[in-house]
């Protein structure tokens, strides 16, 4: 399966501990081409249909025709085993949103 960054994929996220998101839902993969190439693992993080839109550790955006948000705090490393099926690709703007939320969260 060619996985590219800013897919969004069916996921496989059981089991879960603690507040982990758990259950098979949508992922959006945010490692970039040469990682997802060659490594059996890529980053992502899971979407929500529960919004929060006053949240700044989350995203709204559309995924396959419904309202979802991006849970860039729930951001995890995953088996591709666990990627079910391609289901959608992020916009160039929501694209551009994460990268600016994951350097804000993340980037020191």
């Amino acid at each position: 399966m060619q996985v590219s960054r800013y897919d969004i994929f069916l996921a496989n996220l059981d089991p879960s501990i603690g507040s982990e998101i758990n259950k098979t839902r949508p992922v959006v993969v945010i490692s970039d081409d040469l990682h997802n190439r060659h490594l059996k693992t890529v980053v992502a993080c899971p979407l929500t249909s529960s919004l929060h839109p006053t949240w700044r550790s989350r995203i709204q955006t559309v995924c396959a025709g419904q309202d979802a948000e991006i849970a860039v705090d729930q951001i995890r490393a995953i088996s591709k085993q666990r990627l079910i099926k391609r289901l959608d690709r992020l916009s160039a703007t929501t694209a551009a949103e994460l990268r600016r939320v994951i350097t804000e969260m993340y980037g020191g």
